[in-house]
C-alpha cells in the first residue's frame, strides 16, 4: 500500500512551505520557484532540462499578454535568470531534450504548432529541423497528422519520437535524422498507443529500455531499443495520465496530468505520490481554468514535465494557461 499523501508546513527563511511525500521522498514545495523575466508572461510551461553546468531550460509556448515573445527561457541552478530565445517557437514550445553530441550539449524542441521537431544550440541556433516524416509508409500513404510531443535518445546516437498529439505513432531516427522504423502501433493493446506523449529510454537496468508515457491509454510500457513490446504496466488510480520520465540513480520521476507527480521504482511501481490534488481539482481539462487564488498550495493541477535537478531535488513543469514551475526541494 503506497503512503498517503499529506500536507504540513515547515518555517524557511521566513516562509511556511507545504511539505509533500514522506521518507526518503519528502520535499518542500515551492510554487512558482521560476519567474519569468520582465515583459514575458508564460504560456503552458511544457518542457524541461537541465545542462551539465546546472542551468536549466523551460519551454513555454507564451502567453498571448506577452510583450516578448522567447519560447526558451534559461536560468542558473539557483534560479537566476540568464536569458531566453526561440520566437520561432512561440505557440508550439512543447517537449525538450538535451544531450551531449561530438562534444557539444545541444537541445530538441518537440513544436506542436508548426508540427516538427528542431535540433539547436544551448544559445537557440538552428543546426537540424525535421518536418511531416513523409520517409515513414505510415505517412506517405495518405495524408496523416504528425505533431512530435517528446523524443528519447538511444546510447548508440539513434533518437525516438513520440508523435503524441497527431496519429500516435512512435518513431525511430539515426543521429544524422534518417528515418529507421517505427516502435509499436496506434491501438489499445499490448505495444499499442492513444497519445504516447512521453518517452524516455531508461539506463537503469542491465540493459536499456525504451519506456513510453501511453497517456490515452492511462498506462506505462516498455520496449527493447530494437522495438520488441516488453511490458505493459496500469496502475490506476495510483498512475493515471502519464505524461513523461526522468532518472536519477535508482528513481524515476513521472510528472501524471491528473493532479500530481510520481516516483517510481525500476520495476515501475509508484512508490510515491506527490502533491496529489485529483481528488480536488475535478476533471483535468477544467481544472487548469480555475484562478490561481482556488490552487492549494502543496497540491497540482496539471504536471505536464518534471526532472531531477543534479542536487536531487526535483522540478516540474505544469500545463496551465499561465504556467507554473514548482521546485521540490529534498528535505
Amino acid at each position: 500500500m503506497l503512503p498517503p499523501f499529506f500536507l504540513q508546513t515547515s518555517s524557511k527563511s521566513g516562509n511556511r512551505l507545504p511539505i509533500v511525500g514522506s521518507g526518503a521522498h519528502t520535499y518542500e514545495c515551492v510554487h512558482d520557484w521560476l519567474v519569468p523575466p520582465d515583459g514575458l508572461v508564460w504560456g503552458d510551461t511544457h518542457g524541461l532540462a537541465q545542462d551539465a553546468q546546472g542551468n536549466i531550460y523551460v519551454a513555454h509556448t507564451v502567453n498571448k499578454s506577452s510583450m516578448r515573445g522567447e519560447a526558451v527561457v534559461v536560468y542558473d541552478a539557483s534560479g537566476r535568470f540568464m536569458r531566453a530565445f526561440g520566437e520561432e517557437f512561440r505557440g508550439g514550445a512543447h517537449g525538450l531534450g538535451l544531450r551531449r553530441e561530438k562534444g557539444e550539449e545541444v537541445l530538441y524542441h518537440c513544436d506542436i504548432n508548426q508540427c516538427k521537431m528542431t535540433k539547436t544550440t544551448l544559445k537557440g541556433e538552428s543546426l537540424w529541423a525535421h518536418s511531416y516524416p513523409r520517409e515513414d509508409p505510415a505517412y506517405a500513404v495518405r495524408p496523416i497528422d504528425f505533431v512530435p510531443t517528446n523524443v528519447a535518445f538511444a546510447p548508440n546516437g539513434d533518437f525516438f519520437v513520440g508523435d503524441g498529439y497527431g496519429s500516435h505513432h512512435v518513431l525511430r531516427f539515426s543521429s544524422d535524422g534518417k528515418f529507421l522504423g517505427e516502435v509499436g502501433r496506434p491501438g489499445h493493446g499490448d505495444g499499442e498507443f492513444d497519445t504516447p506523449h512521453g518517452l524516455f529510454v531508461d539506463a537503469r537496468g542491465e540493459d536499456p529500455v525504451l519506456v513510453i508515457a501511453d497517456r490515452g491509454n492511462r498506462r506505462v510500457q516498455t520496449f527493447s531499443l530494437d522495438g520488441s513490446h516488453l511490458h505493459t504496466i496500469k496502475q490506476e488510480p495510483q498512475l493515471r495520465m502519464p505524461c513523461h520520465f526522468h532518472t536519477q540513480g535508482a528513481w524515476m520521476v513521472c510528472p501524471d496530468l491528473d493532479s500530481q507527480v510520481c516516483i517510481l521504482d525500476v520495476e515501475y511501481k509508484v512508490v510515491m505520490q506527490l502533491g496529489d490534488g485529483g481528488a480536488f481539482n475535478g476533471e483535468v481539462g477544467s481544472r487548469r481554468k480555475q484562478s490561481r487564488s482556488e490552487f492549494t498550495p502543496g497540491q497540482f493541477i496539471t504536471p505536464h514535465a518534471a526532472i531531477f535537478l543534479h542536487n536531487g531535488d526535483i522540478l516540474v513543469a505544469e500545463w496551465l494557461p499561465i504556467g507554473r514551475i514548482t521546485l521540490l526541494r529534498r528535505v
